[in-house]
């Protein structure tokens, strides 16, 4: 790890037996971090803001002020940072959670009560999600049932995956939890389409390393998922938001294979 390394007191008392360390990746979250720290305190006994080098904004200050450890590192893909991340990390368990994600008042209680009897074959669990957008929680459009590995015992879990989409595989067996991660992703439409240039470019550079190619039919990848997620999957009982959501996803997901034609352009031989 490069950059700076600041230490800071440890962030509470878990209750958990051997500790239980928190810890955020962060570039620029000014905003939404103080209300990802805000839901941990007193929860973690240790919290760990790992900043992307080029970020500009008072995300360090507002971590350190909140009693985070601090370092400052080169991003250079989502699960190579996010493993540098857990490698700060001290506790027996660690949690990893996004500046954007909040945890659940339920899920502050439940978890000190499951790891406090935990067996020691149990390596890690699975946590529900609860995606937040424009104002709503959406239940519908393929969202209700999301559920992801982010709480684990720090020596037998690692990252895997890249530039994009990174995930948490645990030595062991993984139970569940029942309590959700309140996910807020985008604050509102100009917050969703700063972000759309970034994940789609990287959505389709990871598809062109694999050897992925456009196609003619993927042209048809837009209304086919927007009825998928708005009709199929009810999205619609959702309101406007999961209708909008909807329509965002599909546009999303025609776009990258749009940027992945373009790859294919820009790779041919003059």
């Amino acid at each position: 790890m490069d950059g700076s390394r600041d230490k800071a007191p440890a962030a509470g008392g878990s209750g958990v037996p051997g500790g239980l360390s928190v810890f955020i990746i962060a570039r620029d979250e000014e905003v939404d971090l103080p209300g990802a720290l805000e839901s941990v305190r007193g929860l973690a006994d240790e919290v760990v803001v790992l900043l992307a080098d080029d970020s500009t904004d008072r995300t360090g200050e507002i971590a350190r002020a909140a009693g985070a450890e601090v370092a400052v590192r080169r991003f250079d893909d989502y699960a190579r940072h996010k493993a540098a991340a857990l490698e700060m990390a001290k506790r027996e368990w660690a949690l990893s959670i996004d500046a954007d994600e909040r945890i659940s008042p339920g899920l502050r209680a439940e978890i000190p009560a499951v790891l406090s009897q935990a067996g020691r074959e149990v390596a890690g669990y699975e946590i529900p999600f609860s995606i937040h957008f424009m104002g709503r929680r959406l239940r519908f459009g393929g969202l209700g049932s999301e559920r992801h590995l982010r709480l684990f015992r720090r020596a037998r879990g690692r990252f895997v995956g890249g530039a994009l989409h990174e995930e948490i595989v645990v030595d062991g067996p993984v139970s569940k939890l029942g309590r959700p991660i309140e996910h807020y992703p985008y604050r509102d439409l100009s917050d969703y389409l700063g972000k759309l240039d970034r994940y789609t470019t990287l959505a389709a550079a990871k598809r062109f390393e694999r050897g992925k190619r456009m196609r003619s039919w993927h042209h048809l990848v837009l209304p086919a998922e927007f009825f998928m997620r708005a009709v199929a999957k009810l999205g619609v009982l959702d309101g406007r938001p999961g209708v909008v959501w909807a329509g965002l996803a599909a546009f999303h997901s025609w776009l990258k294979y749009m940027k992945l034609g373009e790859m294919e352009k820009e790779k041919q031989p003059s």
